[in-house]
């Protein structure tokens, strides 16, 4: 096992800085050609003062019935996911998609 010097905002989350070296990787920069506009920061939520609906393009769809359903997102980096309710009823955009839809 290693021991890794995480950054603060790691650690102020509770990420453990141990690791097994199975787990671990040589780090590769990203390749701005293949993934542009990838940042540390869509990939993790860790900084609470970041307001995140930026990230996200629109509300594409829904699938189940009230506080059980999930919608697909559509992220400005035009990655597709989908996101319960309790991730999404908050935003801006799902209340465009509602009005969207009816």
């Amino acid at each position: 096992s290693y021991k890794i010097d995480l950054p603060d905002r790691l650690k102020q989350h509770g990420v453990h800085p141990m690791f097994h070296a199975l787990y671990l990787r040589i780090h590769m920069p990203n390749n701005d050609q293949k993934f542009p506009g990838r940042l540390e920061m869509q990939i993790a939520e860790f900084d609470d003062h970041v307001e995140r609906e930026w990230a996200m393009d629109k509300i594409l769809s829904h699938a189940g019935t009230r506080t059980n359903t999930d919608f697909k997102v559509l992220w400005k980096a035009s990655d597709r996911t989908w996101l319960s309710y309790s991730q999404v009823k908050h935003l801006d955009a799902l209340k465009d998609y509602f009005n969207l839809i009816g």
